[in-house]
């Protein structure tokens, strides 16, 4: 299932790797020539590309479950910031992280898009993991476990991203966290950084209502996407998670500084923030990729939920059972991903000259039994633990499950 332009699905197929791109990609009978060192046996299986998680905060999967069923501004302020300011250094960061990556890896995402603090150390386990990420260290306006002042964070950032740019793996990124947490003055400070060294800009936008009515009240009625494009905030590497909240104008901005949307539907539907209008952003042409957000939220690290859920949750909130269908569903996933982290060029899709981030899939589970649609079963039946093997920049991860 190559996810291509043309979307052109391989009967039969192969797939040659060499120097962790994609040598080439066609008919099984038209490629067994060509001699290999290893080959997989894929038979009776399906081949995708590597899941992309858009948005997630990785080592909050040691926060599983100690705060759940409240509002987000609750949840947050009394439960999140609190118990991070007394739990997180940066052992708790390897710690989580690597949990974190390991159920990554069984559920076969490839690349993951992170918010955190300490991130040198999140980049370090990612790479020894050999996982692919986009890692956004965290400014924010108050002390935080590894900075605390903004100017702190933002050279901590700074030093964080020289260290990793090129690396074939890691992308680093500066994140400042929202425009609630943010000054004006701290979020130009952070786009500048962004602009000086081309690294991704990350940032929490149009998350809640409440996020909304603070923005109006602060800056003369303005709303949150609104607010950053007036400032100058935006630039062509902008990565906005959530964007729940937004008009069709808000979406005309997005649109026109071409910003990446990571849509958490899990998350939101759990804290009740709201359903981003994914079938209108789509519609306009905007960069949608699918996130679970950290595991303190979710609760758990599993693409597939999230792309069973998006295609469901936009029918209900729409009435129209023909918005986001299975295919639109399972290419936020994969191109879709890619594009949101304006990394479509590299990821996204099994084409030649592509990263070789490549995922097995078992098809013959009960759950399973019988297949006449292949994308049906990938967005509506396949779950974590059918996916078998995972390949990443052309290095073999996981084999059956190992």
């Amino acid at each position: 299932v190559t996810m291509d332009q043309d979307r052109n699905i391989i009967g039969d197929g192969a797939i040659a790797i060499k120097d962790g791109k994609i040598l080439g990609i066609g008919k099984a009978a038209d490629m067994r020539g060509q001699p290999a060192k290893r080959t997989i046996n894929a038979a009776g299986k399906v081949i995708i590309p590597g899941l992309i998680n858009t948005h997630t905060h990785i080592p909050m999967t040691l926060f599983r479950g100690i705060a759940d069923d409240l509002d987000l501004q609750d949840w947050l302020t009394r439960f999140i910031f609190p118990a991070e300011a007394k739990n997180v250094n940066e052992v708790f960061v390897r710690a989580g992280t690597r949990l974190g990556l390991a159920e990554m890896v069984r559920g076969g995402t490839t690349t993951y898009c992170d918010m955190y603090y300490f991130e040198d150390a999140i980049a370090d386990e990612t790479k020894k993991a050999g996982v692919r990420g986009v890692l956004g260290e965290t400014v924010i306006d108050f002390p935080v476990p590894d900075n605390k002042t903004f100017s702190a964070g933002l050279e901590y950032t700074e030093r964080f991203i020289r260290k990793w740019q090129n690396d074939p793996l890691i992308v680093p990124a500066v994140a400042p966290h929202s425009p609630y947490t943010v000054s004006q003055e701290h979020l130009l400070e952070a786009r500048g950084l962004s602009d000086r060294t081309k690294a991704p800009l990350i940032i929490h936008l149009a998350e809640a209502k409440t996020e909304t009515e603070f923005i109006a009240q602060k800056y003369a009625g303005q709303r949150p996407v609104e607010f950053v494009e007036k400032i100058g905030f935006f630039n062509n590497r902008t990565i906005a998670a959530h964007v729940v909240h937004a008009n069709d104008a808000d979406l005309d901005l997005l649109k026109k500084h071409d910003v990446g949307v990571a849509h958490c539907p899990q998350s939101n539907m759990k804290l009740a923030a709201g359903a981003a209008p994914v079938p209108a952003m789509l519609e306009k042409g905007l960069r949608v990729g699918l996130g679970t957000d950290g595991a303190a939220s979710n609760n758990d690290l599993d693409l597939w939920e999230e792309i069973d859920t998006a295609a469901k949750l936009h029918k209900l909130i729409t009435g129209d059972p023909k918005v986001l269908s299975a295919p639109e569903a399972f290419a936020m996933a994969t191109i879709g991903g890619a594009r949101a982290l304006h990394m479509e060029k590299e990821i996204g899709s099994i084409e030649s000259g592509k990263r070789a981030d490549i995922v097995i899939v078992d098809m013959d589970s009960l759950h399973q039994t019988p297949m006449y649609n292949v994308y049906s079963h990938l967005v509506y039946t396949t779950k974590a633990a059918d996916v078998r093997t995972v390949v990443i920049n052309g290095r073999i991860i996981m084999l059956n499950r190992r």
